[in-house]
């Protein structure tokens, strides 16, 4: 008797289950969200800034004429003209994929200024300085750079310019002339070549900063021609010159889009 009910029972919840999954709803699709689009930075589009800073540049004199004609070329000495510079600067960037290309345009009034005793010559009898003081510098540069989102870092190099004042400035009073007399002068445009990098942070709203280390190779000044306050020839120097640069730099961009990116 008892094996009779087993074996019902068995048989029943064998007709059963069957018909009882079959007669369960379907499954509702599981749907997974969308992944959330993260804007990018985009560095691409025109620009415009300002920049300040500071700029070191080396200086090396050789006598090549002391004024009664030409001399074997004499070192007498080399100093640091050091100081401020503010300015601008304008371009255009086109970003691919991470990486970034641009062109520049850079322009700052600048205050470097040193000057070492002369170790030839005197003035009147006495010791005299030569000095150096650069009040203006141009770049126009290519720049290649890679972007980590809203950090972009980046090098240049191109051509630069700085126009430059020599001057031969008395250290005592000599008879109707006072210390610190500039009894002769020479002004120069000088062409040369810069590198350079920086890394800049963007901000948002087409607003970034960025700091900025530059060399300028100015090259050697072959016969920088002296005026005497008289108005007369004095003398020519070959002047070697180098500059670093560092300036700190804000930049808004024009029409940068965002993209987006998964």
């Amino acid at each position: 008797m008892k094996k009779a009910l087993l074996v019902g029972v068995s048989l029943v919840a064998m007709g059963v289950a069957p018909a009882s999954a079959a007669d369960l709803p379907a499954r509702a699709p599981v749907y997974t969200k969308a992944p959330v689009m993260a804007p990018m930075y985009n560095w691409s589009g025109f620009y415009g800034g300002l920049n300040a800073g500071g700029a070191s540049s080396h200086n090396c004199w050789d006598i090549t004429n002391d004024g009664f004609g030409p001399v074997p070329a004499t070192g007498i000495g080399c100093h640091n003209a050091t100081g401020g510079l503010a300015g601008g600067q304008i371009g255009y960037r086109w970003q691919m994929t991470s990486w970034v290309f641009g062109l520049e345009a850079q322009g700052d009034w600048a205050s470097l200024k040193g000057s070492n005793t002369s170790t030839i010559g005197t003035f009147g009898g006495f010791p005299f300085s030569d000095q150096t003081r650069i009040d203006g510098i141009g770049l126009f540069t290519g720049q290649i750079g890679y972007a980590w989102n809203n950090v972009l870092w980046y090098g240049k190099a191109g051509a630069v310019v700085t126009h430059n004042t020599y001057s031969g400035i008395s250290q005592v009073t000599v008879g109707a002339f006072p210390a610190g007399f500039v009894f002769d002068q020479a002004k120069e445009t000088r062409w040369g070549g810069a590198i350079g990098t920086g890394l800049e942070l963007g901000l948002g709203g087409g607003w970034s900063i960025a700091v900025e280390y530059d060399h300028l190779f100015m090259g050697n000044g072959s016969s920088v021609n002296f005026i005497n306050f008289q108005g007369g020839f004095d003398r020519a120097n070959s002047i070697k010159q180098d500059v670093d640069m560092g300036t700190v730099r804000v930049n808004y961009t024009f029409g940068g889009p965002v993209v987006a990116k998964y």
